[in-house]
């Protein structure tokens, strides 16, 4: 790929010239900046990134603002934000946000405001990452990682189709004949998330009854309780879990009730998060790409610190994970 010191031969500037002519400086006279335009496209220069962003003087890297590290949709999101950086020459910085409090959000702003922050991406997958996001002056370069239900404050959002992937998981289990699905969400679902209203969707759109939405912790042993007054209601015969550590949970709970899955109850769990395939039944979950989503949150935080025009996010798309959890409903279902 041609340097910007190639474009500078080509044009027969300095390379500072070119520099400003990227930065759009008002120092360049018009005919140089045309006879430097003419040379990048006739060597089809791209300017990094990360160059720029270090030309305009801020950091040498991105902070990210979450308030988990460790649950999979978090972790994995923040290992493509890294991977990212990485290859770019960046460093990454995470500043935790343990509740959405406004004294220890205005701590974390005020963290990030800084110019040494560089850009900011907030995960904001939760009312904790919602409430920074908020609070962030606009002067500070930032993008979201959010839902798609998420209302627009006016910062670069990025967020794979969770909407879509749930309702495509609620219809696996309707056309398996399932009279209904039941769902069991996680927190981050109190709102208009977009995998509760996938499952709305979905059920509204076959003619089929919604039942009441069972909410629970992100701890296996809250979605265990919920499973068990699930395993209590010989109606229910399908289930849709916001993630995969409440399939987890839910499938212990109908176990210890006697209930064979997917003999008597389906359940379909969300994330495929590694081993999800090695379960006894293998579970038939959604595939969600977070380590994509952190790059091209990274690419975009880039694009917003430099000034460059935002890139199309190369996302792959969410995919059901048909395997073994799921099954038609009991004869005695009907």
């Amino acid at each position: 790929m041609p340097s910007i010191r190639d474009v500078a031969a080509e044009a027969g500037v300095s390379y500072q010239t070119v520099s400003r002519v990227l930065n759009d400086s008002p120092k360049v006279r018009p005919e140089t900046r045309a006879t430097v335009l003419a040379a990048i496209e006739r060597l089809g220069f791209r300017p990094s990134r990360a160059a720029r962003a270090l030309s305009l003087g801020r950091a040498r890297g991105i902070t990210v603002v979450t308030s988990d590290t460790v649950l999979y949709g978090y972790a994995a999101t923040l290992q493509g934000i890294e991977e990212a950086a990485r290859a770019a020459g960046m460093s990454v910085g995470v500043r935790v946000v343990e509740s959405a409090e406004p004294a220890e959000v205005r701590q974390a702003v005020e963290y990030v405001s800084d110019a040494s922050a560089g850009a900011v991406v907030v995960i904001a997958f939760d009312a904790i990452g919602v409430a920074v996001l908020e609070a962030l002056p606009a002067h500070v370069p930032a993008v979201a990682v959010a839902e798609p239900a998420a209302p627009d404050r006016g910062r670069v959002a990025i967020a794979l189709d969770e909407r879509g992937a749930a309702a495509d998981a609620t219809r696996h289990l309707l056309d398996l004949g399932h009279r209904t699905v039941h769902h069991v969400a996680i927190p981050s679902e109190v709102g208009p998330g977009g995998r509760l209203a996938g499952w709305r969707d979905a059920l509204t759109a076959a003619g089929a009854a919604v039942p009441e939405v069972l909410g629970c912790g992100w701890d296996i042993a809250s979605a265990y309780e919920a499973g068990r007054r699930l395993a209590a209601d010989p109606q229910v015969t399908a289930i849709l879990c916001g993630n995969d550590d409440i399939a987890q949970g839910v499938r212990r709970a109908l176990y210890d009730a006697g209930k064979d899955v997917p003999g008597h109850v389906s359940i379909v769990g969300f994330d495929d998060i590694p081993g999800a395939a090695y379960w006894t039944p293998a579970l038939t979950t959604v595939r969600m790409d977070f380590p994509g989503l952190g790059r091209a949150c990274f690419d975009a935080a880039m694009a917003e610190l430099s000034g460059l025009p935002q890139p199309v996010p190369r996302l792959v798309p969410p995919a059901l994970m048909i395997r073994e959890s799921t099954a038609p409903p009991p004869p005695t279902a009907h």
